[in-house]
């Protein structure tokens, strides 16, 4: 029994000779900078930083990001974006892609509604891999209703000062910066805010936390204590975070699905040639 990773896109009409090229040169970067290192990421519980600086340099952060700022959006389509995310899946380890691409759920609300200013501050170091940002927007009391969080930003000055917390954060340990979701108005959705919060503010605290698996995925319980942070760090307008939010769920979501997808690819290889060598009796 043979099993060929590829073999279905040639039956679909919305890939072409460019996502088969695209697959391979990912899968170049896999072989070897990553399948032989894994086992070890995975019982460190994360990733090194020097593999975001690769993945930069190999086209892999910055694949259908603005060039302005250091990505390369030119001729790249959604379904390149799934090629990218299945080859991510090809070593078998959940966290791989979940930890290396995190910036695929903290940058895009800066990109969509940040002002240009935060754009240009953040996004080129992020694309180049030597800043790492994570999203913040799962809390202790709370993750799938976004609308009821409980973090809080009181406008002080030119400032906020952010009160709370946040649970489960990908990237959480390593992050240098985090696109928060936080309170700066009423209850429910229109009371939500994002601010930019850079890690190494005063006040600011987190926890690894142990997972059953995703192992090389560092994962953290973020705490804020009276975090100052400059008004200038608002991703678009006090009180229209919800919908910042939302947008990016699709894209999510769709990349989430083709995750598993190519997962269970890998499960079925891997117990077949399993079955194909075992002895019995």
């Amino acid at each position: 029994m043979t099993h060929d990773f590829d073999a279905w896109r040639a039956r679909s009409p919305f890939y072409d000779e460019t996502h088969d090229q695209l697959a391979q040169s990912v899968r170049t970067f896999i072989e070897r900078e990553v399948e032989p290192y894994i086992d070890q990421w995975e019982a460190d519980r994360e990733l090194p930083r020097e593999l975001h600086k690769k993945a930069a340099e190999a086209g892999i952060l910055g694949l259908r990001y603005p060039e302005e700022y250091g990505g390369h959006s030119e001729g790249f389509d959604a379904f390149h974006g799934l090629v990218l995310t299945e080859e991510l899946a090809r070593p078998g380890a959940g966290g791989l892609g979940a930890s290396l691409m995190t910036h695929g759920i903290g940058l895009p609300p800066i990109l969509a509604m940040g002002s240009e200013e935060l754009k240009q501050r953040i996004a080129p170091p992020v694309l180049a891999g030597e800043k790492i940002i994570a999203l913040g927007i799962t809390e202790a009391s709370g993750g799938s209703d976004v609308a009821k969080l409980r973090t809080t930003a009181k406008r002080d000055g030119d400032d906020y000062i952010v009160n709370g917390g946040k649970m489960f954060i990908t990237s959480g340990m390593r992050a240098d910066y985090l696109t928060t979701a936080v309170r700066t108005g009423g209850d429910g959705a229109g009371g939500i805010s994002l601010l930019l919060i850079e890690m190494d503010r005063k006040g600011v605290s987190r926890t690894r936390l142990e997972k059953m698996g995703w192992h090389c995925s560092d994962t953290a319980s973020i705490h804020f204590d009276d975090v100052r942070v400059p008004a200038e760090n608002l991703i678009g307008p006090e009180n229209g975070g919800f919908m910042g939010i939302m947008r990016n769920f699709n894209s999510e979501r769709l990349g989430m699905a083709m995750g598993c997808c190519a997962f269970a690819r890998v499960c079925l290889r891997e117990a077949a040639d399993y079955a194909a060598q075992r002895e019995t009796f």
